[in-house]
């Protein structure tokens, strides 16, 4: 399935939303070879993302990952960008802090580094926070202080498939 998937986006085609959650599935579900995968992230990348490929790959990521609940129905996802290339500190870590002390419940979702320098995941551990928590005890977070960090790695155990590939390519891609 995935080298269909490939064929259609080296001729530089756009994939039907159906497609790229085929895709993502594929490579969540094991189905598909760290070469499959690294090459499906290039492909991507260099034909480029359209909002429908987007939505199906986040789709496909989302039906997979671990549903952390809350009682606020206000509360925000915050997550970086993943190596922008601008080189700025880790703002959005900081900038939830900013948020939940406002007011506004935050879920912090994010990972180590990379494609940058720092990942959220590095700057709470080096001040001291325990990454690795269970999905109960960051509702109980969110709950009780406004803000949990949602590590992605955690609750997000489908993407142990493109872990690799992702950190040898080194450049933003689709999981960005």
């Amino acid at each position: 399935m995935i080298q269909q998937i490939l064929k259609v986006l080296v001729e530089g085609q756009d994939l039907t939303r159906q497609q790229a959650y085929e895709a993502m599935s594929a490579i969540m579900n094991g189905e598909a070879t760290p070469a499959q995968i690294g090459a499906f992230m290039i492909a991507a990348k260099l034909k480029g993302e359209t909002y429908q490929e987007i939505a199906g790959f986040a789709q496909a990521m989302r039906d997979k990952a671990t549903r952390v609940h809350t009682r606020h129905e206000n509360a925000i996802d915050m997550c970086g960008t993943g190596g922008d290339g601008a080189g700025t500190f880790n703002v959005s870590t900081v900038a939830s802090f900013v948020v939940a002390a406002g007011g506004v419940p935050v879920a912090k979702h994010g990972n180590r580094s990379v494609s940058s320098q720092c990942g959220s995941a590095d700057l709470l551990e080096a001040l001291g926070v325990n990454i690795q928590l269970e999905a109960g005890q960051l509702s109980r977070c969110l709950d009780e202080i406004g803000i949990a960090f949602l590590f992605a790695p955690a609750l997000h155990k489908a993407m142990k498939y493109a872990i690799g590939p992702r950190r040898e390519l080194g450049v933003r891609t689709v999981f960005n």
